[in-house]
């Protein structure tokens, strides 16, 4: 599950620095809250590839993407993105249990089959 959701989380990393590249030619909007709010998001996604496989990690990841998804007010473009990365956020989770739980019956049978070296 790491693999498949820290892939995601990078891909998200690059999605919101160019997203606050976009936002900073708001006239409305002060460059330095464009680029705190943008970095402390590309932050949480390089913090979260560590965080993912511990308690509450995956939910950290659902409140980016729910963050992401809200980003579309600033930027419209990221309504569209933020809901393709809050899909492929669910894919790498789903998807990379599913392997985990493979990786651990290999694992499991392997070492069943395995003779005892005594």
């Amino acid at each position: 599950m790491r693999t498949l959701c820290s892939s995601t989380l990078i891909g998200e990393f690059f999605v919101i620095g160019f997203a606050g590249l976009v936002a900073m030619k708001d006239p409305d909007l002060a460059l330095s809250t464009v680029w705190t709010v943008s970095g402390i998001a590309m932050f949480l996604c390089v913090l979260l590839c560590g965080l993912v496989t511990r308690p509450g990690g995956v939910a950290l990841g659902w409140a980016l993407q729910i963050a992401l998804i809200a980003s579309g007010f600033i930027v419209p473009t990221m309504f569209f993105l933020g809901a393709i990365f809050a899909a492929l956020w669910w894919a790498s989770v789903h998807y990379g249990k599913k392997v985990d739980e493979a990786k651990a019956r290999f694992a499991a049978q392997a070492d069943s089959s395995a003779p005892d070296a005594a």
